[in-house]
């Protein structure tokens, strides 16, 4: 039996911006397994006709686009309409992210078809940090989760405080809520002994407010290394100008395709993630996948990734915390090379794209069957 999925994107994203941002070959990953599986997959986006030209990327996969180029709001209004054949041969319909999973509630409902919805980081928790908890965004957010979670065949989160949030929040998702883990090409990352070591610390993000990179910059200032930023967002302006004195200390790389961050990865000493709050990070896990030392917050979802001393090690969020966790790797060889190599095994336990792509397929065969 072949088992249509549709994949609905988060509101407003693109095939575009998915290449923008360097993680396009990531995001794809799974979808292909998928395929290999049988499945016949479709995404769709809310890109423009730029979107189809992806289409040779995408091993099969069909794009479900705004070809006709329409304004974004008239597009989500009827793109139910535009694509109601391809919805109405589907099997499952999935979401990407809640954002925008409304959208593919509805569909789901219309024509008939399993409802999964899957979400990477719980938009509710991030919008009330952000805009606080009484916030129009925040009781928005809350509202969509309550509304799709107890609409779904199965909720799909990332981590197991992300589960445990939904259930004391949503009883009626209990028993229909699952932990699927992000994932890693561990075949993509890995060690490569043969690249010559620089004395660079890699972070890679976006450049927001969570991420704490001010923190870092202050923490990097008296050691005696790099710091390369990889990614863009809306701090980058104010973080360089208050960081200019630093000069060539900190290299900002910008956005990087995910298929080049083994390399910078790989040649760095260590990588560091001081965020204040994560979902489920997927750059930690690609950057321990590689084999390289870690240093990371003892923050939600990095303390869930990280095993003190063991994986890598976890620090305060202020810059002196920060500062004594790399001070401590960047001089200490055989810690390095020991958390190193902890930190390769356990995703390759935990977050390999095959054991993760076994468990979609199960998942979604079963939702289909049902």
């Amino acid at each position: 039996m072949t088992i249509g999925l549709v994949l609905f994107f988060t509101r407003g994203v693109s095939l575009r911006t998915w290449n923008m941002v360097g993680m396009l070959d990531r995001e794809v990953a799974v979808y292909k397994q998928l395929r290999t599986a049988g499945f016949d997959v479709s995404f769709l986006t809310y890109g423009g006709p730029g979107d189809l030209e992806f289409a040779d990327r995408l091993d099969g996969i069909r794009v479900l686009c705004n070809e006709s180029d329409l304004p974004f709001e008239e597009y989500e209004e009827s793109m139910l309409e535009i694509y109601a054949d391809s919805l109405r041969s589907a099997h499952i319909i999935k979401t990407n992210q809640t954002y925008g999973a409304d959208a593919a509630q509805r569909a789901a409902e219309r024509f008939s078809a399993g409802f999964v919805a899957r979400c990477g980081y719980m938009w509710s928790q991030n919008a009330a940090r952000e805009f606080g908890s009484d916030s129009p965004k925040a009781i928005e957010a809350r509202s969509t989760e309550e509304r799709v979670f107890k609409a779904a065949d199965r909720v799909v989160v990332t981590t197991e405080v992300m589960r445990s949030d939904v259930l004391q929040r949503i009883p009626e998702a209990a028993v229909k809520t699952v932990v699927i883990p992000n994932y890693v090409d561990t075949a993509t990352f890995r060690p490569q002994p043969g690249l010559e070591k620089t004395n660079t610390v890699v972070f890679v993000g976006r450049i927001a407010p969570e991420k704490n990179l001010g923190a870092l910059l202050e923490a990097i200032e008296p050691l005696p290394v790099r710091l390369i930023l990889i990614g863009e967002g809306k701090l980058r302006s104010e973080l360089q100008s208050r960081f200019a004195h630093l000069g060539d200390k900190v290299v900002w790389e910008g956005n990087v395709p995910n298929s080049l961050l083994p390399e910078f990865l790989n040649r760095a000493v260590a990588f560091v993630l001081p965020s204040l709050y994560e979902g489920h990070p997927k750059s930690l896990a690609e950057a321990m996948a590689c084999g390289v030392p870690v240093v990371g917050a003892d923050s939600t979802g990095i303390r869930e990734m990280i095993r003190h001393g063991e994986t890598g090690l976890l620090c305060g969020t202020d810059p002196a915390s920060i500062r004594a966790a790399l001070k401590e790797l960047i001089t200490d060889e055989a810690l390095r090379r020991r958390l190193g190599t902890n930190a390769r095994a356990y995703i390759q336990d935990h977050y390999s794209l095959d054991r993760i792509a076994e468990l979609e397929i199960s998942l979604l065969t079963e939702v289909a069957r049902r």
